[in-house]
This record gives structure tokens, sequence and C-alpha cells, in this order.
């Protein structure tokens, strides 16, 4: 178990894990029914925090921010020399905490999506452990909640007896979710993102020798250049050059650097 504490990636607080360690942290909060917010991120989460001092300041206050994104692992060993041989991809962490939520008897539920999609992923995931405990699950609506719709999802979370959130949003929105609902549901909230349509096999996931290497990404881009073209053509070279600039001095980036987010009407 590998687990060297929190570090400063271009401002955003990033920790050092395993996937062992990493889930050792979640089944402890779910079991002991403790708020934790949980991320992985690649280079695109953590730009939204650099380039936005409020998500930033979320993105900190959460308990366990993974290194998703290979150039987000190669960064922590370079200027902390963590030594980590390997990401945490958030798609595997979903499926290695399902197989560990098995094991305990600890329940889940489902967030984000369509009906359809939660509804294939569910069958998915029963597949994988039969004994998996899925005691709810909540489409999107895709737009912004009011309050009673807020209201509402808390409720039906903390009534379904889940001891774990996953939350499929995509991101910032779902690490803004994970944020502004921890305190309320007292579990595990998990921001997996694409996982959700991974796992239920809308979505196909890059070859392994390319997720070895960091071009995932190009994978990606190919996939749906539409929509993924600014975020890596853009981002990725943006992150590079700011992570020179921390390595070699040029630029210090303050993790306490970061605006309290207002109470905001959340995207779910």
């Amino acid at each position: 178990m590998i687990d060297r504490g929190k570090h400063n990636i271009l401002g955003v607080k990033i920790d050092a894990v395993d996937y062992e360690a990493a889930i050792d942290k979640i089944v402890d909060s779910a079991t002991s029914r403790r708020p934790f917010g949980v991320s992985a991120l690649a280079v695109h989460g953590v730009m939204s925090g650099v380039m936005d001092p409020e998500h930033r300041h979320r993105l900190n206050n959460l308990e366990l921010i993974v290194p998703d994104g290979q150039p987000v692992r190669w960064g922590l060993n370079l200027l902390h020399r963590t030594k980590l041989k390997d990401r945490v991809y958030g798609p595997n962490l979903m499926l290695e905490t399902c197989r560990a939520a098995e094991k305990r008897g600890i329940p889940i539920f489902l967030y984000g999506g369509k009906r359809e999609l939660l509804d294939e992923l569910s069958n998915k995931l029963l597949e994988m452990f039969p004994e998996l405990e899925i005691v709810g699950e909540l489409p999107s609506k895709f737009r912004i909640l009011t309050i009673s719709e807020q209201r509402g999802i808390i409720d039906t979370i903390n009534r379904s007896g889940a001891r774990i959130t996953f939350v499929g949003l995509g991101c910032p929105r779902q690490e803004v979710w994970a944020y502004e609902f921890k305190e309320l549901l007292s579990m595990p909230i998990v921001a997996v993102g694409a996982a959700f349509n991974f796992h239920a096999g809308e979505l196909a996931q890059a070859p392994q020798f390319m997720q070895r290497l960091g071009l995932e990404w190009l994978f990606r881009l190919f996939q749906e250049p539409r929509r993924m073209w600014r975020r890596y053509l853009l981002l990725n070279p943006y992150y590079l050059g700011l992570l020179c600039c921390q390595w070699t001095g040029l630029r210090r980036f303050d993790p306490n650097d970061t605006n309290m987010p207002a109470r905001e009407m959340l995207y779910g």
C-alpha cells in the first residue's frame, strides 16, 4: 500500500496513492459513515482548478484526489519524487471499490447519466460482482437543480441505505456536486466521470498501450473531436508548460490561494 500524502501540482493538492490505499480510505469512510469527497483527476480536471480559484478551493477541500491521468502521475514523480509506478485510473478505481463493497457488504448508489445508462451499468456491475448491493440510482436531469430537487436527492440517497455514492456527471460538475453534498450525505462520494459510460459499454476505452504511454487523450480526441479538441489540444500543452515552470521555480503555485465558492444551484 502506497500513501505518500497530498502534494502540490499547480496549486491543486493531489494524493500520491495507489489503488490499495485509495480503496482503503474509501471503505474506511464508508464504514465509519463520515463525509469523504473523492475525485480522479486527469489533466483537464487539474486545469479546471488551476484556472478557477473557486473550483481550486473545492478540489483542495475534497478528502481524496487521485492521479487519474499519466501526466498527473508524472507531475507527482517529477516535482515531489513520489515514485508512483502507476496512476489510479477512475474507471478501475470504481470497479475495485465495487469489489471491496461486495466483499464487505457495503451498499452503493449510482447518480448521473440517463436512465438507460444507469440500468445497463447496474446490469454490468452485477455481472461482475453478483453480491454487490446497488440500493438505488438516479439519472441526471441535465440542468441546474432547484433547492427542492437537491433536498429530494439527498433524502433519496440517505433513505436508500447506501454507504458509497458514485457520481458520473463529468468534470468539473461532479466535483462541485461532491463538494456541496458530502457533508449532507456523510459517506464517500466518488466522482468517476466517464467510468459510467465505459462500464455500461457505451464508450470504448483506449488500448492499454496508449493508456500506459499517456495517450488516452488522443484516443478520446478521435472518438469525440468536436467536444474534446479544446480540452486536449489547448489544455494539455498549457499543463506541461506550467508544470515546467513549477519544476524550474519560475512560478510558484500556492494551494491556499483560493476563493471560497458561494453556495450555488447545482447541475445534476
